[in-house]
């Protein structure tokens, strides 16, 4: 009776699996267009839903990494560990089996000791030969925000490429909502995201501003650091982390609707100094 129950329960998540690879090449297909067209000099498209108080940012990508690779290379608590520190406001993490705590600053040259606390689950990961899936998430965190949630899901194209797909999710409680309100009307009020809502007369895209636009930016983000995380990959253990560090940073610096408000040399070092 006991292997009968577990060989159901492998039948039962092999197809679930089957599933989520066939939506998720379905969905490939449905953006072909999109992804040939893209203006990002990548197949890449950006969608975001904002529904209540929950934002939601969504990155597709064909990346060019073989399956193989991209799967492993994603699939520990610590492997998010180095994709969540290459972002200027988060100071600190450290990993263990069932999850990690990341240490986030309100502003990139706040100290870790005014960090805010958020502890994410890790959600094993769910691999076969043609899907990887992962989801860490967390009930709060800075500033009144909550219901964290980073899904990624992967399926190999071909021997050399993978679609990736990468959704950041989160949730404003009514102190953040007024928090997000104060950031519009004041340092946020000139910065966009990357969807087209609209062209000009002389046919120059109109961006989405406002809460889909700051979901858009972080969305796109942690998208970038994964990328950089996959490409460091090729380099010796010891350089990295520096490697890491440019290639993000530099990534970043080809949007202006990331750019930071620190230069490479200052976010380097400033790493260098919070990651040991």
């Amino acid at each position: 009776m006991r292997v009968l129950i577990v060989l159901l329960c492998v039948l039962i998540s092999t197809g679930a699996q089957a599933q989520d690879a066939g939506a998720l090449r379905g969905r490939h297909a449905a953006l072909q267009e999109q992804l040939a067209k893209s203006p990002f000099g990548r197949s890449l498209h950006v969608e975001s839903i904002i529904s209540g108080g929950t934002h939601k940012g969504e990155i597709y990508a064909v990346i060019e990494h073989p399956y193989g690779v991209v799967a492993p290379a994603l699939a520990r608590p610590a492997d998010w560990c180095d994709i969540m520190t290459l972002q200027v406001n988060v100071k600190r993490c450290s990993a263990a089996a069932e999850g990690l705590a990341a240490h986030i600053t309100r502003r990139p040259r706040d100290a870790v000791e005014n960090a805010h606390l958020v502890e994410f689950r890790f959600h094993p990961a769910r691999t076969s030969a043609d899907y990887f899936g992962i989801a860490l998430t967390a009930s709060s965190g800075p500033v009144g925000t909550r219901d964290y949630e980073i899904r990624l899901e992967a399926a190999p194209l071909d021997a050399r490429t993978t679609f990736m797909h990468m959704s950041y999710t989160y949730t404003l409680g009514s102190m953040a909502r007024f928090g997000m309100d104060a950031y519009l009307a004041g340092a946020g009020r000139d910065k966009y995201g990357f969807s087209v809502v609209d062209r000009l007369p002389d046919g120059r895209p109109v961006y989405v501003d406002g809460v889909r636009g700051v979901v858009e930016r972080s969305a796109m983000r942690y998208y970038l650091a994964v990328e950089a995380h996959l490409d460091s990959l090729d380099v010796p253990a010891a350089k990295r982390l520096d490697a890491r560090l440019r290639d993000w940073y530099t990534e970043t610096t080809r949007y202006p609707q990331l750019r930071e408000p620190v230069s490479q040399d200052e976010y380097v070092a400033m790493k260098r100094r919070e990651l040991g």
